[in-house]
């Protein structure tokens, strides 16, 4: 149980016991499944981290893996994408970067230059995967090991919106 997600079955247990308190999910003896505040919670999410993709090592992201996250219209939240990196570092990443879709270009916060023209590639990857749009940010956070790259993007993402 939770093998995939790297929890022992104590952890899921408690992490179902607390779903269950927040009347997120219920359970019957065949399973657990979303309420109806679940479910609008799941849309929710859904709508604004809309697409993720891995990014294979590059210029840019120093780590063997990559992995990006789209929050759609999370741009005016942004302050100096610090705060992301923090966050994904918590959670064992090696570098975190963030950035803003502005004017059909990749630029840091708080900056106009286009930081993806020297890499083609990954700009390529970003534009077909995750499909951005006006005001969108992309996290990509890195990392040796697939699974902390993933989940570190994910809990930056997370805690982006949380704060929001």
């Amino acid at each position: 149980m939770g093998k995939e997600i790297h929890l022992g079955e104590g952890a899921v247990k408690t992490l179902v016991l607390h779903l269950k308190e927040a009347g997120i999910i219920e359970s019957t003896r065949s399973g657990n499944f979303l309420t109806d505040k679940g479910e609008k919670i799941t849309l929710q999410l859904k709508k604004i981290i809309s697409n993720e993709c891995k990014i294979e090592k590059n210029g840019l992201t120093k780590s063997k893996n990559n992995h990006a996250i789209i929050l759609k219209k999370f741009s005016s939240v942004i302050k100096t994408g610090l705060e992301q990196r923090d966050y994904a570092i918590m959670y064992g990443s090696s570098g975190c970067i963030t950035l803003m879709f502005e004017n059909n270009r990749f630029v840091f916060p708080g900056e106009g230059k286009d930081c993806l023209a020297p890499y083609k590639k990954i700009k390529q990857t970003l534009l077909e995967k995750l499909n951005p749009s006006e005001g969108d940010i992309v996290i990509i956070s890195s990392s040796d090991d697939p699974f902390v790259a993933e989940i570190s993007a994910k809990n930056s993402a997370l805690w982006t919106i949380a704060t929001s």
